[in-house]
């Protein structure tokens, strides 16, 4: 299985994040890495991330912003 984030502005468009992610092996690796990352990749042009585990969205959109 493979964990990943898509990065996106708050209109849905994709983003290029500024710091580059791995593939997770499990869901508590993916979550442990946006919360130790969500500040840069915010300040980078990326307003929310959705989680999707072999291509299939599990849940998202999430807005980086906690006010969002």
């Amino acid at each position: 299985m493979a964990w990943t984030w898509r990065f996106e502005k708050s209109d849905g468009t994709e983003v290029e994040p500024v710091v580059t992610p791995e593939e997770f092996t499990t869901q508590g690796d993916a979550e442990s890495w946006i919360g130790e990352h969500w500040r840069d990749l915010l300040g980078g042009g990326a307003d929310q991330v959705t989680l999707s585990e072999d291509g299939t969205k599990i849940y998202g959109p999430m807005p980086l912003d906690a006010e969002g």
